[in-house]
Parts: structure tokens; sequence; C-alpha cells
């Protein structure tokens, strides 16, 4: 038998052993009971007033598609010519679900592109009809692009200005009807 052969053979042998001796002790249900489940993310019970970060502006909006309100695919390059505010956000994060009524609020001076990184249409159609948004549109990316592209901690808002360029991206919740998001928008032109 070759040297090759002898470790082609005890290697994966001694891995498995390595793995085997984790699983040695037998626990009891008592003890795996104290033991927390995995939950779901839980959103900040403190204060969420998101934080602005300039050190990207005049970086280009992403050329990523996403569905629009109609359901057909869309991309950020279609709204160049006015300035636009980008929200990612998803129904199942607390700071988001707070912030939507005054970004709803905010949608009646800017445009605002309020993106859904939930995985399906009817879920965030019935938050839209619930919380009564009226200005808002049910935009959705199910592919999670943006929240990959922004490596995104919910809720974050992107601001562009009229050409397509970056001024600002914000993380955390934010009461966008208050005198620091509404001079913080005022930078888009």
């Amino acid at each position: 038998m070759s040297f090759r052969s002898v470790i082609a053979f005890v290697l994966p042998l001694a891995l498995a052993m390595g793995l085997l001796a984790g699983c040695d002790k037998q626990v009891s249900s008592n003890e795996q009971a104290a033991v927390p489940a995995p939950s779901a993310p839980v959103a900040p019970s403190g204060p969420t007033e998101g934080k602005i970060d300039r050190s990207h502006k005049g970086e280009a909006a992403p050329k990523l598609t996403f569905e629009g309100p109609d359901g057909k695919p869309t991309k950020l390059a279609n709204f160049v010519g006015k300035p636009v505010l980008v929200n990612l956000w998803a129904t199942w994060c607390g700071p988001c679900v707070k912030e939507m009524p005054t970004l709803d609020a905010a949608a009646a001076t800017i445009p605002v592109v309020a993106i859904s990184q939930d995985k399906d249409r009817p879920t965030i159609t019935a938050f839209f009809a619930k919380q009564k948004l009226a200005r808002l549109q049910p935009y959705l990316d199910k592919d999670l692009g943006f929240s990959i592209a922004y490596n995104a901690s919910l809720p974050m808002s992107i601001l562009f200005d009229s050409s397509g360029k970056e001024v600002w991206r914000s993380s955390g919740g934010m009461d966008w009807t208050g005198a620091a998001a509404k001079s913080a928008l005022a930078e888009a032109k």
C-alpha cells in the first residue's frame, strides 16, 4: 500500500473520529430544555433614530432590478431626474414598522421608494392596507439584492440626488417628520 493510499484512508477516518468525539455526552432532557432555542432577530427596544453616513456620497445608484407596485421589474434608473429616498424595510422589522407612518408623510415632499425585503407581495400588500399608507407604494426585492449590495441592517434609507448619485445613507429607524430628517432630506438636489 502506498503512502498516499494510507493517507487517503486514515485522514477521513481521523476526521470522523474527531467529529464523533464531540458527541460523546448524553444530554438529559432537562439540560436540553434549559438551552434557549434560536429565534428570529429581535428589534432593539430603545430609541431607533438612524445615523446619517455621508462616506459614500457621489456613488452611483446600484443597477439592481426589483419589483414595482405593479409586479413588473423596475430599476432606480427609472427615478433619475428628481431626488429620491430609497428605504429598505421588512414587515418583520420593528423599527421599520415604527417609521412607516412618518415615511409615508415624508413622501408628500420627496419621492420615496420603499423596497420591502420580504419574500412575497401578499404580505406587504396586507401590511400597506392595515397601516393605511396613502403615499408609499409597495416595491419588493424578494431576492434581497439591495440588502446584499448595501450589507443592510434594516431599516436602511439611501438618499439619491436627481442625477442618481448617493447623498447619504441612514441605518436605523427615523422620524421622517422630525427636524433632523427634514434637514437631511433637504440636502438632495
